[in-house]
């Protein structure tokens, strides 16, 4: 008998049109690499902050710069399982608290996993993920109107930040997967 894995959807908030991904990942997984499998299948840089949010509850790692240790409850203990159970359960992940990343982690379904595959697997993305640091979707948004204007101002300097490489349409679904194979999920390990 195979073992049961969940087919989630992980969406950016709050901007259009949707940059999302589906994920076959193991309910058994923790929140801590679940993190982890979040920044390599989204596209981010773990360079910030990050927290879970569910039933007006925030999960995360504990900080030494915490006053309040009643805000956030520690995660490392708990699983993906722990906090999305039934299909269509919800959760917040948010990341950057500085510009607010804010992700819709949906359970779409179970599936059987398969047990000649790796998981966790991503097996649809759609547009890239902003850049670093952008400011936000307000930011992101205002950037990709000053790069499809050539005769904007602040075209070249932005082009130039953003490097030549760049394409808000483009997402290599195939490189996600490798990055997810690798130790730490592919995910950039920084100690805040």
């Amino acid at each position: 008998m195979n073992k049961i894995g969940y087919q989630v959807q992980i969406a950016l908030r709050n901007f259009k049109p949707k940059i999302w991904r589906r994920l076959i990942v193991d309910p058994e997984t923790s929140l801590e690499d679940f993190h982890r499998i979040i920044q390599t299948a989204m596209g981010w840089t773990n360079s910030h902050l990050h927290q879970f949010f569910k039933n007006k509850k925030f999960y995360s790692l504990p900080r030494e710069d915490d006053w309040d240790d009643s805000y956030s409850i520690d995660y490392r203990p708990l699983k993906i399982k722990d906090l999305l159970i039934r299909e269509k359960d919800r959760m917040v992940y948010e990341y950057d608290f500085g510009d607010g990343w804010e992700h819709d982690i949906i359970l779409e379904k179970q599936v059987s996993l398969d047990n000649d595959l790796i998981y966790p697997i991503c097996i649809k993305a759609v547009l890239a993920c902003p850049p670093e640091d952008c400011g936000g979707v307000w930011g992101y948004s205002n950037l990709l109107t000053i790069l499809g204007d050539p005769k904007h101002q602040e075209h070249e300097e932005m082009k130039e930040w953003i490097g030549e490489y760049f394409d808000p349409d483009f997402v290599d679904l195939e490189e996600i997967n490798d990055n997810l194979k690798e130790e730490n999920y592919g995910c950039f390990e920084f100690d805040f």
